[in-house]
């Protein structure tokens, strides 16, 4: 998040027109917006609907003059923290000084005014104001910062907590049969199943390390891509081949339509991730349906496409699931962390590629992902 500096807006109040357009004139600048009030009541309805880097009043006006005005300013919430610097033609007099002073004055100016003196007063509370945004902004980034680490570690613990907990059974288990001196007690289907079962929870802890060190590469612009010659048909039938104990505990059948080749230039891990990512999605929403995906040539490139029947995507949530930690569903229904569909759209990128998502509740979702003949140009961050 980068902080933009809105104009500094100054209030300049004076009862005379023409020191009004003399003021404004002199004071004006790219980064300030100068506004003016004509007497004491029509400042107090303006400060009260905006917010102010500074005050200049003028001390004599008819009705509400200028101290009076900057007492009121200090007497509320809104405008207390406005710096005020008053304007007099009453001369050097000492005690209009004091009472300026004591109303709550950071400055104090004689008419005639110094031209060189007013512009680089003014410049310094533009300037203060313009930090002091800078410094909020800088504040709420890094409690969104901290936010976001304090869920991250959160998430992680949970997701880390339920494999661990599954080997640690299996483990005691184990355990408890050889302190019995009956390894025998469990038959070899049984070992072999929890074997697996094992493996299974391996390869999740695995997977989620890895997607916390590709998070923590795409923050620092070193997520590297290394295309070469890469059979796109080939590699989604070899992943879909690894995929099939995991969409069989789905219950999901996957059924793919796809050339014999479709060649072109690009990073087979990376794509290899994108294509594990889409179809860990499609099983995780849609449990128990068939999954289609498609893989064809497209001019200058290639097409590849997951479509799931499951509960689908609202369209307000569409763009949003490509966010880190994001998902289209709360986050105790479906495991996981909520980086896949984040890091699948920056591979993506680093090949020139895109993603997009479209689905109607209830019905589904399908996932079209766009690739260049020849990721081999494309940045590489």
């Amino acid at each position: 998040m980068t902080y933009e500096a809105a104009p500094a807006k100054i209030l300049i109040v004076d009862d005379l027109p023409e020191n009004l357009l003399a003021l404004d004139a002199l004071i004006r600048g790219e980064d300030r917006e100068i506004v003016q009030a004509s007497s004491g009541d029509k400042a107090l309805t303006l400060l009260l609907d905006n917010e102010f880097a500074l005050a200049i009043l003028d001390v004599q006006m008819p009705g509400m003059n200028g101290f009076e005005l900057a007492e009121f300013m200090r007497g509320t919430d809104k405008t207390r923290s406005i710096p005020i610097i008053f304007v007099s033609a009453a001369g050097k007099d000492l005690d209009y000084a004091f009472k300026g002073y004591e109303s709550g004055a950071v400055d104090f100016l004689h008419k005639p005014l110094d031209a060189h003196a007013v512009k680089s007063k003014v410049n310094v509370f533009v300037d203060m104001y313009h930090q002091r945004g800078a410094l909020v902004a800088a504040r709420e980034e890094l409690q969104h910062a901290v936010k976001m680490r304090d869920d991250f570690m959160s998430m992680v613990s949970h997701e880390l907590r339920t494999p661990l907990n599954t080997l640690f059974l299996q483990t005691q288990i184990r355990k408890m049969n050889l302190e019995k001196g009956s390894p025998t007690a469990v038959s070899t289907e049984q070992q072999r199943q929890g074997v697996e079962r094992d493996q299974r929870q391996i390869q999740n802890m695995v997977k989620l390390i890895d997607d916390m060190l590709d998070v923590s590469r795409l923050r620092r612009g070193a997520l590297a891509i290394w295309p070469k010659p890469t059979d796109l048909s080939l590699l989604v039938r070899r992943v879909m081949d690894g995929f099939a104990d995991q969409a069989a505990s789905a219950g999901c059948e996957i059924h793919l339509k796809a050339p014999p080749a479709i060649s072109g230039v690009w990073d087979e891990f990376r794509i290899e991730q994108v294509v594990a990512n889409l179809l860990t999605n499609a099983t995780r929403y849609g449990p128990g349906k068939p999954v289609d995906v498609s893989v064809e040539s497209i001019p200058g490139g290639a097409r590849l496409s997951v479509r799931d029947r499951g509960r689908g995507i609202a369209p307000q949530d569409q763009e949003r699931i490509f966010g880190q930690f994001e998902r289209a569903v709360d986050k105790d229904q479906i495991p996981g962390l909520g980086l896949g569909l984040y890091i699948t759209r920056q591979i993506l990128a680093a090949h020139g590629g895109s993603i997009s998502v479209s689905s109607v509740p209830g019905e589904g979702a399908t996932f079209v992902v766009n690739l260049p003949q020849d990721s081999s140009t494309a940045r590489r961050d």
